[in-house]
């Protein structure tokens, strides 16, 4: 069967390449769209998936079976719908909803014990390393008290203000 003057196998082949073309365009570049507050049904990783996978199947179907080609399309639309739902229940709703789990609030440093990696002057600053299970992480620190603590240090978080810790020395 030919659409335009064109075999539907070359249509299809085609349409795989633009639309597969497309979808890795939009996987790389994604950050740039995540900005737009699209609803869920114009999700352009499942518009441009479904179109790919719908192109893909049709062009395996036209050529390689000797099925009618609407039931090729229709067959096509119903693999390609199939795929795209699973990939969106499964993969993208996931992700979407998925938590980092390696983030902090300045809240949670509250009364957690660090080190001192670099001095803390008076009225001025220095770096507390703060170690969890997780990993450990370096913040700005000033002292609660405006005395200067020394290196290698344990201190304690008595705050937070604007990603500064204030600490002062811990007693065990």
């Amino acid at each position: 069967m030919e659409l335009f003057g064109v075999p539907l196998e070359t249509v299809y082949l085609y349409g795989l390449i633009i639309f597969g073309g497309l979808t890795f365009l939009f996987i790389l570049f994604n950050d740039i769209f995540s900005g737009l507050e699209l609803p869920d049904i114009f999700n352009p990783t499942l518009i441009f998936s479904f179109l790919t996978v719908f192109f893909a199947s049709g062009f395996l179907l036209e050529s390689l079976s000797g099925l009618n080609a609407g039931l090729c399309a229709g067959i096509s639309l119903l693999i390609s719908f199939t795929i795209v739902t699973l990939l969106n229940v499964f993969v993208l709703i996931p992700i979407s909803s998925a938590e980092e789990s390696l983030t902090f609030h300045d809240s949670d440093l509250r009364g957690r014990v660090g080190r001192v990696l670099t001095s803390i002057p008076v009225d001025g600053f220095g770096e507390v390393l703060i170690e969890s299970i997780s990993g450990s992480i370096a913040k700005t620190a000033a002292s609660y008290k405006n005395e200067g603590i020394v290196s290698d240090t344990k201190v304690l978080i008595i705050e937070v203000k604007n990603g500064v810790i204030y600490v002062m020395p811990h007693q065990d």
